[in-house]
């Protein structure tokens, strides 16, 4: 393994520009939904797997956003290293109005259906009322979040990844005290218990929705244009955009409904599985922040490069920030052994639900590594490569034919605890790195989308 690229500073520079603030970000992120779940399991465990099963659904539309505003930041980012913002604007525009209508589907399920969607995952009626009562308010908020996240992925695609920053740090720190005033009735407040929760979580992301539009235009972003000049796009230029972007948000669909099915597995083991599931969790989230933050930056900066015709270059500093990556979770993984127990303690769970967590954390810290080379190699390299027909089919084949089955076996016939069918369905990772491992030294992922010739 050839470490040298470490004394390229230039490149670490760069690196750390664009991955720090992301991860730091992510940590906030992580880190307040962690003080949310530890919150809300001073109410019992039926009130941790009932906000671990209302996030399902926030789960599912947030990767189907990803998907739709990632494959859009293809192009942003390859159009902003060939200098051309007014077709950045056009992809906005075409983000904003496709994840809108993904917005108002959500919110329309989650407001009207709520009981319906969460029997899918268990028949526990305390659990599904608390989840409901959470859904119902949370899903009125899921439009301002379609267009956050739209304007997320495109101000980091175009190196302005401190201004989301600002913007979602502030709103989660308002939003986890408002939580906490809610959650228990502090300050001559009604307590409110998870919906308390729900009505901070909104609050949040109608926050953002303010502070991204005020800012964008105040700071004089390139973004800061009249609006309607982001829907005057040509009908070639919409199909263009589409047919790379749609396979990434087909490939989170294909990805995040099967990782739903091994909640809803989770869940039918016990209420006390699924407990134990959103424990470790809350501790993945926070683990995988700096990996976030890699495979971002590791996106943005291969994007650039592809735009401005240096492929080559894209090639090296991608195989870079896959070396960086295992490293970093090898590190990671062992300080989730070292925590593990101090953890668990602050819940208020059974011992048994707490010998699962504990059991399922370390699964998950000898394992970081594979995932890890899997996520730079997705999102960082092969998407903003513009390979996301390739991406999409590989996801479907791993999940739905290797991971579902995986889980589905262990949880139905062999009837293995949670932790088994956890550490089962890791399989479907194994088998992903395998082939996409081929493809990427290959070189066959990196498409010039923006037509600059290459020297």
């Amino acid at each position: 393994m050839n470490l040298s690229f470490f004394r390229d500073k230039e490149f670490i520079r760069k690196m750390l520009s664009l991955a720090i603030p992301v991860a730091f970000q992510q940590f906030i992120t992580a880190g307040l939904n962690m003080v949310d779940v530890l919150m809300v399991g001073q109410l019992g465990e039926a009130a941790i797997a009932a906000l671990g099963l209302a996030n399902q659904v926030f789960f599912l539309f947030i990767i189907l956003l990803f998907g739709v505003t990632s494959g859009m930041a293809i192009f942003t980012a390859q159009f902003w290293g060939n200098g051309d913002e007014e077709s950045i604007h056009k992809v906005l525009g075409i983000s904003l109005s496709v994840a809108t209508l993904v917005g108002i589907f959500f919110s329309l399920a989650a407001t009207l259906f709520p009981e319906t969607i969460l029997r899918f995952y268990t028949e526990d009626s305390e659990v599904i009322a608390l989840a409901s009562s959470y859904l119902r308010i949370v899903g009125l908020s899921y439009i301002f979040t379609a267009i956050v996240t739209s304007y997320y992925a495109v101000l980091r695609s175009i190196m302005r990844v401190k201004l989301t920053v600002v913007v979602s740090v502030i709103a989660l720190i308002l939003k986890s005290i408002l939580s906490y005033l809610l959650i228990f009735g502090i300050g001559g407040l009604p307590a409110l218990g998870v919906r308390g929760a729900a009505i901070a979580t909104a609050f949040g992301w109608l926050l953002q929705f303010i502070l991204i539009l005020v800012l964008v235009y105040t700071l004089k972003t390139p973004l800061a244009v009249n609006p309607l000049t982001f829907f005057r796009f040509e009908r070639a230029f919409l199909f263009r955009v589409l047919g790379t972007a749609m396979p990434a948000a087909i490939n989170e669909v294909f990805w995040s409904v099967g990782i739903t099915v091994y909640n809803a597995v989770y869940a039918h083991i016990s209420t006390g599985a699924m407990a134990a599931v959103q424990i470790n969790t809350t501790i993945e989230e926070i683990a995988f922040v700096l990996l976030i933050g890699l495979g971002n930056a590791c996106a943005i900066m291969i994007g650039n490069e592809i735009g401005a015709g240096d492929k080559d270059v894209a090639f090296e500093h991608s195989r870079r920030f896959l070396i960086i990556g295992v490293l970093l979770a090898i590190l990671l993984g062992i300080m989730v052994l070292f925590i593990r127990e101090p953890v668990i303690s602050l819940y208020e769970i059974s011992p048994r639900v707490a010998a699962s967590a504990f059991k399922l954390m370390t699964v998950f810290s000898f394992t970081l590594w594979l995932r890890s080379i899997n996520f730079i190699l997705f999102i960082g390299a092969l998407r903003a490569g513009g390979d996301t027909r390739f991406a999409m089919y590989m996801e479907i084949f791993s999940v739905w034919l290797i991971g579902v089955p995986a889980a589905l076996i262990g949880g139905f016939v062999l009837h293995l605890p949670v932790e088994g069918v956890y550490l089962l369905v890791l399989t479907e990772e194994l088998v992903k790195l395998l082939v996409i491992f081929r493809r990427f030294l290959s070189r066959k992922w990196i498409h010039d989308l923006v037509g600059v010739p290459v020297a």
